[in-house]
Order: C-alpha cells, then sequence, then structure tokens
C-alpha cells in the first residue's frame, strides 16, 4: 500500500493542477458588462487616433464592410470610409474629437453601440455621435456603423421610453 500513495498523491496533484488550469483558461464568459467597458476603450481608442492624427490607426478599427454617414451620404466599405476621412487626418490639429459617455453591448455580445458628443477643437460641443460595432471572433471591436449628428437644444420628452 504505502508504494502506491506517492503514485496516488502525484496523481491527485496533476488532477488538481491540471483542472484548475482547464477551468482558468476556459474562464467564464464575460458579462455584458466586461463587455461594455472594453467597448467603450475601444472606443476611446478609436477617437485618440485623431487627436493622434494617426490615420493608420484610425484605418484599423473599421469593417470591411463599414457604413459610414456623411454629409453628402453613404460612404461604405473600409477603403472608401478611410479615403472620406484621411483629408480630417491631414494638419497639426484635430478638426474635432470624441469621447463616448455610452457603450452598450447585446447580451450576445456580437452588437455594441457607442454615442457621445462631439467637440470643435475649442471645447465647445458640436455634435453627437452614434456608433454601432461588431466584435468578432478574436473579441476585437470594429466598426461597422457610424453617423454623426449635430448639436441640438431639443427639450428633453416627458415620456421615458422617448
Amino acid at each position: 500500500m504505502r508504494e502506491n500513495l506517492p503514485t496516488t498523491l502525484v496523481a491527485s496533484v496533476l488532477t488538481l493542477i491540471l483542472g484548475a488550469a482547464g477551468v482558468a483558461l476556459a474562464g467564464e464568459p464575460p458579462t455584458s458588462a466586461d463587455l461594455a467597458a472594453g467597448l467603450r476603450a475601444t472606443e476611446e481608442a478609436f477617437a485618440r487616433t485623431m487627436v493622434d492624427r494617426d490615420h493608420a490607426a484610425f484605418e484599423s478599427f473599421l469593417a470591411e464592410d463599414a457604413v459610414f454617414f456623411g454629409r453628402r451620404g453613404e460612404i461604405r466599405g473600409k477603403a472608401a470610409v478611410a479615403a472620406a476621412w484621411k483629408p480630417l487626418f491631414e494638419g497639426p490639429e484635430a478638426p474635432f474629437s470624441w469621447h463616448p459617455d455610452t457603450a452598450a453591448v447585446l447580451d450576445s455580445g456580437s452588437l455594441g453601440l457607442t454615442s457621445g458628443p462631439v467637440f470643435a477643437p475649442d471645447g465647445t460641443r458640436i455634435g453627437t455621435f452614434n456608433s454601432v460595432w461588431r466584435r468578432g471572433p478574436d473579441g476585437s471591436w470594429k466598426v461597422v456603423f457610424d453617423r454623426g449628428c449635430p448639436d441640438c437644444e431639443c427639450p428633453l420628452s416627458s415620456d421615458p421610453q422617448n
């Protein structure tokens, strides 16, 4: 019996270690809150590309099938969006900046929405952006829809559904 004790002990310890490692590797799936926090960080990094004047980094956040809504209508596809936005990255100063004040993700984790204010270089609020993001198999977020609108002084609705 004594000869089997070390073998049993080693087998038990290895089972515990490998079992714990398997649980750590599998991990718990991220919660909607975790995904929303990651999406917010992604939007912040996306916005930083404008401040940093880094067009290549901006382009890296675009989905291949992205649709941006501009003053002249829809801009479809990563290459077209990147080309349309390229002039905004020229020059030493960003023509505007933005940051998310909302980030929400579907329970499935596949799509998310970010929204927030857009500011002129002097800090004046000039609009609001709304972006829809798709999460890829690798967990990264890519923007699929983006639309901005001018700032307005709209009356608040008394209906909480609006």
